[in-house]
């Protein structure tokens, strides 16, 4: 048997190659071409390739956040071009009790919204009057089944009275050329609730239970807004018969435990106060979603 000679001498390095090393122990490499290393001048290349697409990355992750930031606080758009809007003042999601989650959060799974009522409520928009009856305070389930016609408030009153309702929030106002718009929010116990009512007005289905001198409302298909608040519904009507007298607009907004009702009349005129109405009923959404 045969004992090992001298180890064979390694291959000499390549010219401006630098030797690599052999830790004592490791087993020698076999020879064999050694890989030309790139120069310098690209790795720097790439380098700053690599750091200005994270930096483009970060930057556009930033801006989208910033976006939707924008939309569940500040309410912008509201300082744009004459087009029949309502000059509102801007609107700030409330604070919340400390460890609340909001309506739509993974954990609140009765989508209960633990803010104020009343400070979720649309503020009226500039030079409005407002109705000092419905001024952004509590109101009572027959003030808002006032809204209704005469025949069927008794039974939306003993409805709310039975469906476990919290509290009703409203705020009314007038415009200098007397068009009226109130506001109500109902608040149950549960978005369960606040659905059942819903359906036991046959919103969704209909227009609706009438309201007050209205015998038929019809969905508006001018209204564009559907889907642009996540987790919330929205069913807006129109008056069927523009006769020039009065025209009515209402829509309802669900959103968890709270079912919003956006009521707008206007004496003698046709459907040029559309976008104002819409715009309430995005904004109020907004606070809602």
């Amino acid at each position: 048997m045969s004992t090992a000679g001298p180890a064979p001498a390694a291959p000499a390095a390549q010219a401006g190659q630098p030797e690599e090393a052999v830790e004592p122990g490791e087993p020698a490499q076999a020879a064999g071409p050694v890989a030309v290393k790139p120069p310098r001048r690209v790795l720097r290349a790439v380098a700053r390739w690599t750091a200005a697409v994270l930096v483009f990355g970060a930057v556009g992750t930033g801006t989208a956040f910033g976006i939707a930031s924008m939309e569940r606080t500040d309410v912008p758009g509201l300082a744009t071009e004459d087009d029949g809007r309502w000059s509102y003042p801007e609107l700030i999601l409330p604070a919340l009790p400390e460890g609340s989650p909001r309506p739509f959060n993974p954990g609140n799974t009765a989508q209960i919204h633990h803010a104020d009522l009343r400070e979720l409520l649309i503020p009226a928009p500039k030079g409005a009057t407002v109705d000092k009856k419905l001024a952004g305070g509590w109101t009572t389930p027959e003030r808002f089944a006032s809204e209704y016609g005469e025949g069927s408030r008794e039974r939306i009153v003993g409805r709310l009275r039975d469906s476990a309702l919290r509290h009703i929030a409203a705020r009314g106002w007038t415009m200098p050329d007397g068009t009226e718009s109130r506001v109500y929010l109902l608040r149950f116990n549960s978005a369960g609730y606040a659905e059942a009512f819903r359906d036991d007005l046959y919103i969704g289905s209909g227009p609706g239970e009438a309201l007050e001198g209205e015998t038929e409302l019809v969905f508006d298909e001018d209204w564009e807004g559907a889907g642009k608040v996540p987790d919330t519904d929205t069913y807006v009507y129109t008056d069927a018969a523009k006769d020039g007298r009065e025209h009515v607009r209402a829509a309802y907004v669900q959103a968890g435990d709270t079912l919003a009702l956006i009521v707008h009349r206007q004496e003698g005129r046709g459907s040029d106060l559309e976008v104002p109405f819409h715009q309430t009923v995005v904004l109020q959404n907004q606070l809602l979603g």
